[in-house]
């Protein structure tokens, strides 16, 4: 199930790690930029992803998010945000519903399941991380609800007792908070940010038109040595 592009027979795919927040509307954004870039340049990739919490203090239950915008940056720059932000995603195809989103979780839990779907093959925590996005950005669900985490990872084929351990699971939250440090450490303060080959880092939702000259600069790189 590995996420992958139309590429020339026989090249491997160029590995990228996405770290990202799932409640980050310039990650659903960046990732559709990033895919479409890669079909236009005929780059085959294999995407994983890796945390990054934009709100680590949240309350485990989340909070509204009228309350949470407003004290973050007011309520008439929030509503601006968010309608440039439907304009932008609608160029990808991606439909903002920021009027349907209640409430801004903690994501803790979704980032613990990406990573246990991960584990349970390539390619899966990337199905996963796009219905979370879908989720929570279409149909305002409330990403903080096991609930509904579990009746996601089942619907995108993962096993709903698994699922149900995963998000319970001390290891795995013991395993995003690493992961998180080592984003730390290495300088990630933002996102979406993208690792490419293990050797290239690049910051921010670019453009698909830059991703498409890009990627196959760093595919010829990376097959150089």
């Amino acid at each position: 199930m590995t996420t992958q592009t139309p590429h020339a027979a026989g090249t491997p795919p160029l590995a990228v790690t996405i770290v990202s927040d799932v409640i980050c509307p310039w990650c659903w954004l960046g990732r559709a930029r990033l895919m479409r870039g890669a079909a236009q340049s005929g780059i085959d990739l294999a995407v994983v992803w890796r945390p990054f919490e934009l709100n680590p203090d949240m309350p485990e239950a989340g909070m509204a998010r009228a309350d949470y915008r407003a004290a973050k940056m007011g309520r008439e720059r929030s509503d601006a945000l968010d309608a440039e932000m439907v304009r932008m995603g609608a160029e990808e195809g991606l439909d903002f519903r920021f009027d349907r989103q209640a409430r801004t979780p903690n994501t803790r839990k979704a980032h613990m399941l990406i990573a246990f779907a991960g584990a349970a093959g390539a390619g899966r925590d990337d199905v996963l991380a796009s219905a979370l996005f879908a989720a929570y950005f279409r149909e305002g669900a409330d990403l903080s609800d096991d609930a509904v985490l579990i009746a996601l990872a089942e619907g995108v084929g993962l096993d709903a007792g698994q699922a149900r351990l995963a998000v319970a699971d001390p290891e795995l939250r013991a395993l995003v908070a690493r992961e998180e440090e080592r984003g730390r450490a290495m300088g990630i303060s933002g996102v979406p940010f993208f690792v490419l080959a293990d050797r290239y880092g690049v910051s921010g939702a670019q453009p698909a038109e830059v991703w498409a000259q890009a990627l196959p600069e760093i595919a010829g790189k990376r097959n150089e040595g």
